[in-house]
């Protein structure tokens, strides 16, 4: 259970009594806090309605409920007589995504990527999918050979409960590649095998054809290589 669902669990077992302890019959339902969310959004997200029978275990059923639909932060129920009242803190949406530093990564790519992790203009920020993408992009870099890259981002508040995401992008340098060592080799010599390789140690021309440069994808090719060479 997430620990929104936990918070949710707690608030409901320190309702008032009238909530939890007597079963009515919903004679209607008041959502208070929305912005941007239709009330006929919470409404199909909620396992009951008007003239359904209710008690403790059925408002906990429907604060999960509308936890599970990713859209709030807080949710409280109470009643008021026998009106269910629901009363909710949306999520923010985004209004805007900035990146910048990014030059080994196009930024169209990038958007893409954070698109489909759920982080997109005009959708409901959720901060742990902005951090997932963080490690995620980290990891990519270093992929590339780029260990010390380093992503910051920040989250500003705008109005009408929406926010900007700013990304900041220290693509670090690629790392370079000072031995490579074969081991095991008895019937080729390591400089044949070597010579095989796309990837190369710093030579006198590396400034310039960058081969020394670590790269996952070009040390996968070598090792193939390698492979269809014996």
């Amino acid at each position: 259970m997430s620990w929104k669902l936990k918070l949710a669990a707690l608030l409901l077992a320190v309702m008032a009594p009238s909530v939890l302890a007597q079963t009515f019959i919903i004679s209607d339902i008041r959502v208070e806090g929305l912005q941007r969310i239709s009330a006929g959004s919470v409404f199909s997200a909620l396992p009951v309605g008007v003239g359904d029978m209710v008690d403790g275990r059925v408002v906990g059923s429907a604060a999960r409920s509308l936890f599970a639909t990713g859209n709030f932060d807080d949710i409280r129920i109470g009643r008021d007589g026998n009106v269910l009242v629901i009363i909710v803190a949306e999520r923010p949406s985004i209004s805007e995504i900035n990146i910048e530093g990014n030059k080994a990564i196009e930024t169209e790519a990038l958007l893409d990527g954070l698109k489909g992790a759920g982080l997109a203009v005009g959708q409901v920020f959720q901060r742990s999918t902005l951090e997932g993408m963080q490690l995620e992009l980290q990891r990519q870099y270093v992929q590339q050979g780029r260990y010390d890259a380093a992503i910051e981002t920040e989250v500003i508040p705008e109005p009408r409960n929406r926010v900007t995401v700013n990304i900041d992008v220290d693509e670090g340098s690629v790392a370079s590649i000072k031995h490579i060592n074969i081991v095991g080799n008895d019937v080729f010599a390591d400089d044949e095998l070597r010579d095989l390789f796309e990837l190369k140690t710093t030579g006198l021309f590396s400034f310039f054809t960058s081969d020394d440069k670590y790269s996952k994808e070009k040390l996968t090719g070598d090792l193939e290589t390698l492979t269809s060479y014996y």
